[in-house]
């Protein structure tokens, strides 16, 4: 399989129902770009989650604790949670978001910045836990358009289809960018932002659209 044969399987779920699921999540993101701080530190807070875990999991306890919770639970109340909420890792989760808490006027500091790019150095410099993936992630989600997701599903898929050579064991900052520069000619094809080819690209790995 190579690059045109990506081209044609995302043009037919563009064509399809999936297309309307994808926008319709990319609308949520774009009306929780307008909600206040506490909104946009839960999402925060998602993200740090899914790390090394998934997007269902993170989900699952971003609904059952909501943004007061991540806000101002004790870090042992906080570890409790987590634990039974089912992520593998909740002590350490727990105190990258009680660390987090230094920055609840996240959204005052994003909207700071000229662009989402810039954005993302910083939440990578300044959050604990939070990857160039993560801090993607978040920034897709408060509806920022133009960076990539690179989980291992949407590289799985650039592997797939001869868009990279192997799927290296770890991602750099370098192979990050880099990676994200190749879907980024993938999306101009496709007419398609960045967050939006996520989308398409971790529905054909999962047959799911979520955030």
């Amino acid at each position: 399989m190579n690059i045109k044969d990506l081209v044609m399987e995302i043009n037919k779920l563009k064509a399809s129902p999936v297309a309307e699921e994808i926008s319709r999540r990319m609308r949520e993101f774009e009306e929780l770009h307008e909600k206040s701080d506490y909104e946009w530190f839960s999402e925060l807070c998602f993200c740090i989650l899914t790390s090394y875990s998934s997007a269902e999991l993170g989900l699952k306890i971003q609904k059952e604790l909501g943004y007061e919770n991540f806000l101002r639970l004790p870090l042992e109340t906080l570890c409790d949670k987590l634990r039974k909420g089912g992520h593998r890792f909740w002590e350490k989760r727990a105190n990258f978001i009680v660390c987090a808490r230094n920055f609840r006027n996240i959204k005052e500091i994003v909207t700071g910045f000229s662009d989402e790019r810039k954005a993302r150095e910083w939440l990578v410099r300044n959050i604990k836990g939070l990857g160039y993936k993560e801090a993607s992630h978040f920034l897709r989600n408060v509806g920022y358009r133009n960076v990539a997701i690179l989980d291992r599903h949407v590289i799985r898929v650039m592997f797939e289809y001869g868009l990279i050579n192997e799927v290296p064991k770890t991602v750099t900052r370098k192979k990050y960018l880099e990676f994200e520069q190749k879907l980024e000619k993938l999306a101009e094809e496709l007419n398609l932002s960045l967050g939006e080819l996520d989308l398409y690209m971790w529905f054909m790995k999962t047959g799911k659209v979520l955030k």
